[in-house]
Formats: structure tokens, sequence, C-alpha cells
């Protein structure tokens, strides 16, 4: 058996089950692929394969279906990530642009993934601890109350409303403003902590006390999101695939809701060449996702936080593959606006 048709049965193997959910046969494979050999030959081919633990008869099945290890040799032999089509590409676009907040961008993406994709949708939250101040902003809402805004350069928005105990005049809050912007933007929210204060210090004595509160909630706005979280959509898509966990759905529902995990094993995916990772059934090291793969990318300016999708192994990779890095360069662009 030649290496060029053993990877062309193994591809159009793994295309007819992904598509149709039915055992592959060797007469089938010569009916819809134009593998230029007689069934014989295909037969022939599907030994070697089996023998090679790369394809397996589920039951007594005369068909055959892909195992981790097919899909896997499958995955890494995909040399290029197909682009999407422009509807797709369009339908990105037009969802994430016209969102309000990051809160509103990562609820929009994990839907327009799960959509893309019909898998469930799995978004890490970005960190505000990794992030910088990019603008602060002070509101008056009344003489004495006054909406504090910090926006970092990861597009996180943290706002609270500030009861002074004091009258404050819109020009001193401006002056406060451009105070503060001038020395705090672009030290990280972790160190902001250690920097207010000597802002603080270096205030005219008649605003400081005002001062003293706003630089107060400027940290704790800070502090807040440090704790990672992820965002997901699109888990009815797993109720549909029941028939792909023949074990149980059970682990994978577990796993979803213990974000714990999610986020240990997106932390540890690594991308590849392709700009993608993939983990399949038994590589995932969690045991409740053996019959689950993942597929994530980094996005933002530092890469740090991930996207992907989880769903059984029997998924279109290409498509899928795609569809993640898509959706995370358009929305690291978004971020990065």
């Amino acid at each position: 058996m030649s290496e060029p048709r053993r990877l062309e049965v193994l591809r159009a193997i793994v295309e007819d089950y992904v598509h149709s959910r039915e055992p592959v046969g060797s007469k089938a494979l010569v009916d819809r692929h134009h593998l230029g050999v007689s069934s014989a030959t295909i037969r022939n081919d599907m030994a070697v394969l089996e023998e090679e633990g790369l394809i397996t008869a589920p039951h007594t099945s005369a068909g055959r279906i892909p195992t981790d290890k097919g899909y896997r040799l499958f995955v890494d032999r995909i040399s290029e990530v197909k682009p999407l089509s422009g509807p797709e590409k369009r339908a990105i676009q037009s969802l994430l642009e016209g969102a309000e907040d990051l809160e509103d961008v990562i609820d929009r993406t994990v839907r327009i993934l799960a959509q893309l994709t019909n898998q469930v949708a799995v978004v890490q939250f970005p960190r505000l601890g990794n992030a910088a101040v990019r603008h602060i902003e002070f509101v008056l809402l009344a003489p004495q109350q006054v909406l504090v805004v910090l926006i970092a350069t990861s597009g996180v928005v943290q706002q609270r409303v500030v009861p002074l105990g004091q009258t404050v005049a819109e020009a001193d809050l401006a002056d406060l403003k451009q105070h503060f912007l001038g020395a705090l933007a672009g030290i990280t929210l972790s160190a902001l902590p250690r920097e207010s204060p000597h802002a603080v210090a270096s205030l005219p004595q008649g605003i400081r006390p005002v001062g003293h509160v706003l630089a107060s909630v400027l940290e704790q706005l800070a502090s807040m999101g440090r704790e990672d979280r992820i965002v997901m959509a699109g888990t009815a898509n797993l109720a549909r695939s029941t028939v792909d966990f023949p074990l149980s759905i059970g682990p994978v529902l577990e796993a979803l809701e213990e974000q714990v995990v999610m986020l240990r094993l997106l932390t540890e995916m690594e991308q590849d060449a392709r700009g993608v990772s993939v983990r399949i059934g038994h590589e995932n090291p969690y045991g409740g996702l053996s019959e689950a793969s993942v597929i994530a990318t980094g996005y933002g300016p530092d890469a740090l936080a991930k996207l992907g999708i989880l769903g059984p192994t029997r998924m279109d990779y290409p498509t899928s593959m795609a569809a993640v890095r898509a959706v995370a360069r358009y929305l690291s662009r978004i971020l990065a606006d």
C-alpha cells in the first residue's frame, strides 16, 4: 500500500463519517471518491489502516470509523487552514463591530462561533492584570457623586458610581482626570495600587481628599476581574450529538460546568504553525473529555486569553479550525481599536 493512497483513503473515511455519521465501507469509498483503484484494493488498504490503529470497526458493522489516532493524522496533514466564505466573514465582522463594550463583544463572539461550528464555543475572558491603563474618565453625576471609568488596553471597561462626601466642581474633576491620566496611563493594572498614592501625593492640597477617594476606586476597579473566567454558548449543540458520546455526555457537561478544568485545558494548549491547537479524544488530560475534541487559539494583544470550541471527535476539523482562527483574529482586531 502506498503512503499517499493510505492518506487519501483515511481522508475519505474521515470526511464521509463526519458528514454521514455512518461507518464507511469500501464500496462507498469507490462510489463517492475517485481513488483510481478497485473495491478489493480499498478493502486491503482499510485492513492496513485498521492494523495501524487509524480506523476501527464499530460492533459488527462492515464499515469503519476513524480512531483518535486516525483523526490526529488527518488533522496533522491539513497543510493550510482554508479561509471562511465571504458571507461568513461578513457575519463575524458585522456582529462583533456592533458591540457596545467588552462584555457584549465576548457574548457575541461565543454566539457567532457556536453558530459557525455547531459546537460549544468557549471564550476565556481577558485578565485585567495582564493589561495596562488606556484611559480614565470621571463623570460628574451630581455635586457629590461621580462615575469613575477605567478602560484597560485589553478592552475591559470597569466603572463605578462613587459618593464623594463633598462637593466637587466640574473644572476640578477635569483637572483630576488629566492628573491621574498623566500619572497612570500605560502602567499595568497590577501596578496601579503602587503608583496611585504617588499621584495623590502630588495633587494640590485643596482637591487631595477627593483625589484620595478617586484613587481608591481606581485601585478597586483595577483589581476586579483578575479571576479567570470563561463564557460559553452552544451547549445545546451537544444535546444533538449524544450519539457521538457512546459512554455518556454527562462527563463532558461536567467538564464545561467546572470552569477550572476548561481554563486549565485552554491555558495548556499551544497553537501550531497554522495558528490553532487541536486536542483529540484521549489527548485531553481530563478524563471526562476523552470522547471530545477541543480546538483553540489565542487572541488579543498578547494572545494569552484563549477561545475555542468543544465537540465530539466526529467533527468537521478543517471548517472548525478555520472558524476558530478567523473569529480570534476579528476579536483581536476589535480589542486593538
